[in-house]
């Protein structure tokens, strides 16, 4: 029986899945055959299960480096019901229990431990390290060793060190959901992978319908309050930029009688813990976080993720929209911008201090990288081409060896088709002619000397007669009064869309200024065009099917699917509250009983004996042996 059999055999054990995804069968055979590995998998790509099949298959301890601690005990729980003994040793444990733990890995009565990075340099952990037999050490998020990725922690600046301090060095396995190439080579780099063996899946994820929503500010929590009520059964996470704003929309929430909850770094570590227990146990249906909230994490059937706010970078919001869908169902990814979002955007930006660790000019150096990152999800918000289609286009431009073309023209052929699941796919488009608009304010941006913000540029276009502005002589600027019948927001429109396409270009610091971009000239010529976009949107296609009816769902079936009955939704609602009484019984987590995609595969097998209940996806022998008898019973008093 060759290693790969064996791993096959081992995935159907423990697992259920009777084959592996895109990019996992090469992962695990080069981590079984001693290699280091470096894996760039999208979220609910199945990155885990690259490290967790071989280390059932492996001698000796496969150590996990996981950055949050609230996710070890779910992810431990997790093992443990399919099957393969697991640990973990964090700060929510006595010194005791961390012992414990320890002496049981050291013992191999267990195969994987989850550390903090953190935990590494402490003494009793490197003591254990230095007696214990390791045969793999696997690194989850590992863009968090990268200052140029946007999850940077210093922490991880660790693990290069205690690798090398091994008396035995082991195989290691790197794992991220995003990374550019300019990321993956500094993860090879400080984790000092040797000759690795790279897996690029791909990074589209054709589940997720993503769709783009220009809103004013003060319409923002009606619009979620509203698609919250319309999607009861559902469970939704909703970030937002700051801290004050998590609560408030949490309350609004809760009054509107949707059960929500609040997360984010300024509340006491326990209020944290208890907020993300009810969400991944269903006692509350939404949770409205920072981006403190949810790396790594494993609740499966989360159908939406809307973003309050525009968040820094394509690679925030790709993974935290990408924490949708894990299950592979179909479900909804919105953000919800408006151009204030720019401006805090930037401010935030320029009051970062960055890693006390670089020099000046490396901290600057990663400013103006930071500030390459907004720009493009600025563009992301802006652009009338298919979502699916930037994103690839971003990841793929850095892209190596053939990786990029392939990609590329993956979302070539995207563009031109349409994918069919974004809302500027499904949406129809009309611009509008602004050429006169952006010579204007390109000319008053030359009459007040490049030396004022935006505000003042549109202050001074539209009209003002702010005592500032008067003050300061401005009102006798050429340009004064110029675009006095536009009004200020269609000013600020064109201005910022001309930021972004090159045209001008807003400088860092404390008072950002408007000064002339690489393009700027070109306005200036006889023949000189601009537009910008107008939309009139459709509802994503599975708004109105049957099926959102019957299982929960956001949008459109998978392609291929079949419609399910009514009874069929029924069946899946009487699984489903099997589901959370055990796990109520059991003290899990429901998504680690089965996932939404297990109980819909139930309904429509209908098994009726064990043999055709492990046929099942997702059930393997463990959990059949665990639950299978109270899902039989549901199953044959629904027939």
């Amino acid at each position: 029986m060759t290693d790969m059999d064996q791993a096959l055999a081992a995935l159907k054990q423990y697992f259920g899945y009777e084959s592996f995804r895109p990019g996992q069968a090469g992962m695990v055979k080069a981590i079984l055959e001693g290699r280091d590995c470096l894996g760039v998998m999208p979220t609910g790509a199945g990155k885990s299960i690259c490290y967790q099949i071989p280390a059932t298959l492996l001698d000796g301890i496969t150590i996990v480096v996981s950055p949050l601690v609230s996710l070890m005990r779910d992810q431990v729980d997790g093992l443990e019901d399919a099957g393969i003994h697991a640990h973990f040793v964090n700060s929510t444990q006595t010194p005791d229990e961390q012992a414990q733990a320890l002496a049981q890995a050291a013992q191999g009565r267990c195969k994987l431990l989850y550390v903090a990075p953190e935990r590494l340099n402490a003494p009793r952990f490197v003591a254990f390290a230095a007696q214990a037999r390791i045969d793999l050490l696997a690194v989850d998020e590992a863009h968090c060793v990268s200052q140029w990725g946007q999850d940077f922690r210093p922490a991880y600046l660790g693990i290069g060190d205690f690798i090398a301090s091994l008396p035995v060095r082991p195989r290691v396995a790197a794992f991220t959901a995003t990374a550019t190439e300019r990321v993956r080579r500094d993860i090879v780099s400080m984790l000092d992978l040797r000759d690795p063996y790279q897996a690029v899946t791909g990074f589209d994820r054709p589940n997720l319908f993503f769709d783009v929503v220009k809103l004013e500010t003060k319409a923002k929590d009606r619009w979620v309050t509203s698609y919250a009520k319309e999607h009861g059964q559902e469970s939704g996470i909703v970030y937002c930029a700051t801290r004050k704003e998590t609560e408030a929309l949490a309350a609004e929430l809760n009054q509107a009688g949707i059960p929500a909850a609040s997360y984010h770094g300024g509340m006491a570590p326990a209020a944290r813990d208890d907020a993300q227990a009810a969400f991944v146990n269903d006692e509350v249906q939404v949770v409205v976080a920072t981006n403190a909230f949810g790396m790594g994490i494993d609740k499966s059937n989360v159908r939406y993720v809307i973003h309050h706010n525009m968040p820094e970078s394509i690679e925030a919001y790709y993974q935290e929209a990408g924490r949708a869908g894990r299950d592979g169902e179909p479900a909804r990814c919105t953000l919800l911008w408006n151009e204030a979002d720019i401006v805090t955007r930037r401010r935030l930006l320029d009051m970062d201090s960055g890693n006390d660790q670089l020099t000046g000019e490396e901290a600057e150096v990663v400013r103006a990288s930071r500030r390459r990152l907004l720009n493009t999800m600025i563009g992301y918000c802006r652009t009338t081409d298919c979502l699916h289609a930037y994103m690839l286009r971003y990841f793929g431009e850095e892209m190596e060896n053939g990786a990029a073309a392939q990609v590329n023209s993956q979302a070539d052929e995207q563009a031109k088709s349409g994918c069919g699941n974004c809302s500027n796919c499904l949406s129809t488009f009309s611009t509008v002619d602004v050429s006169d608009l952006a010579r204007a304010i390109s000319r008053c941006v030359h009459d007040v000397g490049q030396r004022f913000g935006s505000g003042k540029i549109v202050q001074v276009l539209a009209g003002s007669k702010s005592q500032d502005l008067l003050s300061r002589g401005l009102d006798r600027c050429p340009s004064y009064g110029a675009l006095e019948n536009v009004g200020a927001a269609r000013i600020r429109d064109v201005l910022n869309q001309m930021a972004s396409d090159g045209y001008l270009t807003i400088t860092e610091g404390r008072l950002p200024l408007v000064q002339f971009g690489p393009k700027a000239g070109e306005t200036v010529s006889p023949d000189f065009h601009y537009e910008i976009k107008q939309v009139r949107r459709a509802e994503p296609k599975g708004a109105a099917r049957a099926s959102g009816a019957v299982y929960g769902r956001t949008t459109a079936l998978a392609e291929g699917e079949p419609e399910p009955s009514e009874e069929e939704g029924r069946l899946f609602q009487a699984l489903r509250q099997v589901r959370t009484r055990i796990a109520r019984e059991i003290g899990k987590p429901p998504y680690i009983v089965f996932s939404d995609k297990t109980l819909r595969d139930m309904c429509r097998r209908r098994p009726v004996s064990e043999e055709a209940f492990l046929e099942v996806t997702g059930v393997g022998e463990h959990k059949l042996e665990l639950y299978g008898q109270q899902f039989l019973q549901a199953l044959r008093e629904f027939s």
